[in-house]
């Protein structure tokens, strides 16, 4: 299960380019609110208590429990982080969407995918683990929402997968994705061109000497 995460936010007021120039200059970071039952409100959130946030996870589809203040008075939401932009060339966190959630509504989330433990047939036989599949869409209560889905290949022999419906997840947590979808596999080792043989080279023929000598 994912753990339950606090964030602190304010209301913003503000709007247009030059607002948001004088939101980041304050360390702050716009973000926005919305949900099926709310209109959608502008946020500001603390920059380096989201990028302490985030440094404690393995993903950025979180769900947190939003503390918004607006003026005197304060709203805790449940919400789920649905989408973080970020500068292309810092880095730095751009904009926030929060989606707002009940603890009784099933939501959807990207759920990042970590392989674990050395294969067999990497280990004793030279195969190459491959991954797919790095993040998978899942449903489930907020409640029971994982933060990461582990996956043991230690017993994967060459050629071996592992398939969605091979996965392990937790209670009341089911993939959005095609049963049969391959999450990872181990391939084959890669056989060193001097190994192949004669088979893959070009076929070379040589003119016999005694009809070079006669042209």
């Amino acid at each position: 299960m994912a753990k339950q995460l606090k964030l602190a936010a304010q209301t913003r007021t503000l709007e247009g380019r030059n607002a948001v120039k004088k939101i980041k200059a304050q360390g702050l970071v716009p973000a926005v609110i919305y949900g099926a039952n709310l209109q959608p409100q502008n946020l500001q959130v603390n920059a380096r208590e989201f990028h302490t946030l985030l440094s404690h996870t393995t993903g950025e589809h979180l769900l947190v429990e939003l503390q918004i203040a607006d003026g005197a008075e304060a709203v805790n939401r449940l919400a789920l982080i649905q989408e973080v932009q970020h500068d292309p060339i810092r880095g730095s966190v751009l904009h926030i969407d929060f989606h707002a959630v009940s603890s009784d509504e099933k939501i959807h989330a990207e759920i990042p995918v970590e392989a674990f433990g050395e294969p067999t047939g990497v280990k004793n036989y030279g195969g190459i683990l491959e991954v797919s599949v790095h993040s998978l869409m899942v449903e489930c209560l907020p409640k029971d929402l994982p933060e990461i889905i582990r996956v043991d290949v230690s017993a994967l022999e060459v050629n071996g997968a592992v398939h969605v419906r091979d996965l392990n997840l937790p209670e009341g947590v089911v993939a959005k994705a095609d049963q049969d979808l391959t999450v990872l596999r181990v391939a084959p080792p890669k056989v060193a061109s001097d190994e192949v043989g004669g088979a893959d080279q070009p076929e070379v023929i040589k003119e016999k000497k005694d009809d070079a000598e006669k042209k």
